[in-house]
């Protein structure tokens, strides 16, 4: 069932079929205007047709038929951008008196902060400090003393061990004592804890920035 032109949603009617009033094939809906439609026929040469508004008869949901020929359509109605006629028809009193505004965009920098780790060292030496420490060790030790006394009991004279010697002769008697050693051995007498915490701390860091100031001449 067609619809009237009052009645048309000329949002359904993009991408869809364009026919003449002969049943003419015109291409394809590509975009509709305050008061045109732009139909584009061919996939190379492609030619586009501003066709006025109140040239189309009805729309079927698939179809939208105009009352024109293909020919009028080639003839009056072929360009590249729509006709100043059908742009400047629909203006109202309003839109003609209404102001027209100019953006001008004005610009500034703004400090950006990032932040960024880097690595420092803490350094921890261990020095060797030579001292001398004494430690008091009791030794003990042998020493001869020499006692005379008289000979007790009766003393055989026939023994050759009480002839007196005919030459030097030495006794040896063996005399003990304690030798002192001295070694050295490590140990870990303490140790040293090294800890790392962060700490927070605020630093104010500025730079210059650039902005842009509008001034207006020739206003007069």
């Amino acid at each position: 069932m067609a619809t009237s032109t009052s009645n048309i949603d000329w949002n359904d009617v993009i991408k869809k079929e364009a026919r003449g009033s002969g049943d003419e094939d015109l291409g394809e809906v590509q975009e509709v205007g305050s008061n045109y439609v732009l139909v584009q026929k061919g996939l190379l040469n492609k030619e586009k047709f501003y066709i006025p508004k109140d040239k189309v008869e009805s729309y079927d949901g698939d179809k939208l038929r105009f009352r024109i020929t293909e020919a009028e359509v080639q003839s009056k109605y072929m360009g590249d951008s729509p006709p100043s006629s059908l742009t400047s028809r629909t203006q109202s009193t309003a839109d003609r008196t209404k102001v027209e505004e100019t953006t001008v965009p004005v610009t500034e920098e703004r400090l950006g902060v990032s932040k960024s780790q880097s690595t420092k060292e803490a350094t921890i030496t261990k020095t060797p400090v030579t001292e001398t420490k004494t430690v008091e060790v009791p030794v003990t030790h042998e020493e001869i003393s020499v006692e005379r006394r008289p000979v007790s009991g009766t003393i055989s004279t026939t023994s050759t061990s009480d002839r007196p010697v005919e030459s030097e002769q030495e006794i040896r008697v063996p005399l003990k004592q304690e030798q002192v050693q001295v070694t050295k051995q490590p140990y870990v007498k303490e140790e040293v804890v090294v800890k790392k915490k962060p700490v927070t701390e605020t630093k104010t860091v500025s730079d210059q920035v650039t902005s842009e100031e509008v001034r207006v001449k020739g206003t007069n």
